[in-house]
């Protein structure tokens, strides 16, 4: 097992690994959501009004990107668990699972004012 107390978790390859992960599903994330606002707004309820008219269309719009960004945290939460057991650097993972976290709730935060 890992020293904890040591704190030698310098892994230059890791923390690549890790950024790529996070940038993947931050791009998914906006390419999800502008997709859904395209959808949204191309809805015939929509074509007359404000671009989120109803509650279905603020919902898809809210939970799509917020989903790909909890998959993503509790992903990389399954790495950090992961290069724990094979007695890697796991708190770069951990770190990109808490960050995509964060990003997820200040989402959901923001859209579930809107409207």
């Amino acid at each position: 097992m890992v020293n904890d107390v040591e704190k030698r978790w310098n892994d230059p390859s890791m923390l690549r690994q890790a950024t790529r992960y996070v940038l993947s599903v931050l791009g998914l994330a906006v390419v999800s959501g502008v997709v859904v606002v395209v959808w949204a707004s191309a809805r015939q309820r929509c074509l007359d009004g404000p671009m989120l008219c109803d509650g279905t269309s603020r919902a898809v719009v809210g939970l799509v990107p917020g989903l790909i960004l909890l998959a993503g945290g509790i992903g990389a939460l399954v790495l950090a668990y992961l290069a724990w057991r094979h007695e890697r650097a796991w708190p770069i993972w951990q770190g990109a699972g808490w960050f995509l976290f964060t990003l997820m709730v200040m989402y959901l935060g923001i859209v579930s004012t809107q409207g």
